[in-house]
C-alpha cells in the first residue's frame, strides 16, 4: 500500500467545493469517472458508516474517521461488498484494510485548493492516478459552474 496525493485548484469558495463534492447529486456526477452510476449510502458525519456503491450494489464499506466542516474529511475503508455480501474479515480485505482516503480543503486567494491523500494498492496505482485526474476535472467544472 502506498500513499498518493492528488490535488486541484478550484475557482470557487471552500463551502461550495465541500458541498459539491459531498452532496449525493453532484457526488454521483464527479465519481462517474470511477464507475458510471456510482453513489453512496450513509452519512459524512464523524463515526458514521458509509457505503460507496456501483450500480450492481458492489462496492466499499467505510467509516468516517474525521469530519471538520469545510476543512477535512477522513474516510477509513474497512471492507468490500460483493454480490450483496459485506466482507470486513477475509484475508483479501485484511491485506489492505484499513485504507484511508482524506480530503483537505484549503482556502486560497483564487478559491480552494483541494487535496486528496489516499492509500492505494500497487495493482490499482495507474488506474487511480488516471481516474482521479478525470474525477477532479469534472468536480472542478461543477464547482466553478456553481452546480
Amino acid at each position: 500500500m502506498k500513499k498518493f496525493r492528488f490535488s486541484a485548484s478550484i475557482d470557487a469558495p471552500v463551502a461550495r467545493v465541500w458541498d459539491t463534492m459531498l452532496a449525493v447529486e453532484t457526488y454521483e456526477r464527479w465519481t462517474a469517472a470511477f464507475t458510471e452510476g456510482s453513489t453512496y449510502e450513509g452519512s459524512w458525519s464523524k463515526g458514521s458508516r458509509i457505503k460507496f456503491l456501483a450500480p450492481s450494489g458492489d462496492g466499499m464499506i467505510a467509516e468516517i474517521a474525521d469530519n471538520r466542516l469545510h476543512e477535512f474529511i477522513s474516510i477509513r475503508h474497512i471492507g468490500m461488498i460483493s454480490n450483496g455480501v459485506e466482507d470486513t474479515e477475509s484475508e483479501a480485505v485484511q491485506s489492505w484494510a484499513p485504507a484511508y482516503e482524506n480530503y483537505t480543503f484549503q482556502s486560497t486567494p483564487e478559491g480552494t485548493l483541494l487535496i486528496i491523500d489516499q492509500d492505494i494498492t500497487e495493482d490499482s496505482e495507474q488506474y487511480m492516478t488516471d481516474t482521479w485526474a478525470k474525477a477532479l476535472t469534472i468536480l472542478k467544472k461543477l464547482c466553478e459552474a456553481g452546480v
